[in-house]
């Protein structure tokens, strides 16, 4: 087990979709509806205002513009600060995206859940989808219980799926279009719930869980390497820092689907070193 997380910042409305960016961190705050950077100082910036909840955060590559996941609507974020609508999928789910991930290639992944979680909806399973850099659309995968983190290995090759209700990492093969197959089960998490999830180095997972209020790192197959361990629910993890090595935590008091507009504000940025570097996507 490795030490106690620090405190970087405190009083976050909620914190989600972490992810390590031109040397520093950013976070979709989902109540106050904003897009922060934060420094490893803990001077933070908004950098966008998004109507919309929830919502996730990557960037095209090579300096391509912030993507954000809003609602049905895939936006981007424009030179002036400005959002454009990148890309109009409310065919695809009508309860909205909930995380983003981008290859190396442009290809973008989007996944939604199949019903309202929020609202007290009947289950049903979701989906993971593709936009590609030509524009077009497909769905690349159904029958996700609840699709959510998910991360790309660095070579590209293989995209990794959080499903929190199937209490599992989901592993696919990516091809140069996007399209997945080869799905299998990456690492059986036995009763935990994965929430955000990074790669690391060393080709393990880190994965956020929110009622068992810890992070973990495995290996392929389910092997625990390491835990964290916190104070509150965990959403979402992400290496990052000067070398790579430090892993931030989206964490906040969880008081469920009906408490999440609750104040105080509970919501921290939490951070503790990590024994391998940042890699993969996002």
């Amino acid at each position: 087990m490795l030490n106690a997380p620090r405190v970087l910042l405190d009083g976050i409305a909620f914190p989600e979709s972490t992810r390590w960016h031109d040397n520093r961190l950013w976070f979709s705050d989902w109540v106050a509806h904003e897009v922060v950077a934060l420094d490893l100082k803990g001077e933070r910036e908004v950098i966008a205002q998004v109507d919309a909840f929830p919502f996730s955060i990557d960037w095209l590559p090579n300096g391509g513009p912030l993507l954000i996941t809003a609602g049905p609507q895939l936006l981007r974020v424009e030179s002036d600060g400005s959002l454009a609508t990148h890309a109009d999928l409310s065919e695809l789910s009508a309860f909205g995206l909930n995380e983003i991930v981008v290859d190396q290639r442009g290809n973008v992944f989007v996944n939604a859940p199949g019903f309202n979680l929020m609202g007290g909806g009947e289950f049903a399973p979701g989906i993971v989808a593709v936009i590609r850099p030509d524009e077009s659309v497909q769905v690349v995968a159904e029958g996700v219980a609840f699709p959510n983190g998910m991360a790309i290995t660095p070579d590209g090759s293989a995209l990794i799926v959080a499903d929190s209700y199937g209490m599992e990492l989901t592993a696919f093969d990516v091809a140069d279009d996007g399209t997945l197959s080869g799905r299998r089960s990456w690492a059986d998490l036995g009763e935990d719930n994965p929430d955000g999830i990074c790669v690391d180095a060393e080709g393990a997972v880190w994965y956020a869980d929110v009622p068992h209020r810890h992070c973990v790192r495995v290996a392929e197959g389910g092997e625990v390497l390491e835990t964290v361990e916190a104070d509150r629910g965990c959403f979402a993890c992400m290496l990052g820092g000067a070398d790579g090595r430090t892993l931030f935590i989206a964490a906040q008091v969880w008081h469920g689907p009906e408490g999440s507009f609750q104040e105080p504000r509970t919501g921290q940025i939490q951070a503790v070193g990590a024994p391998a570097a940042h890699a993969g996507y996002p």
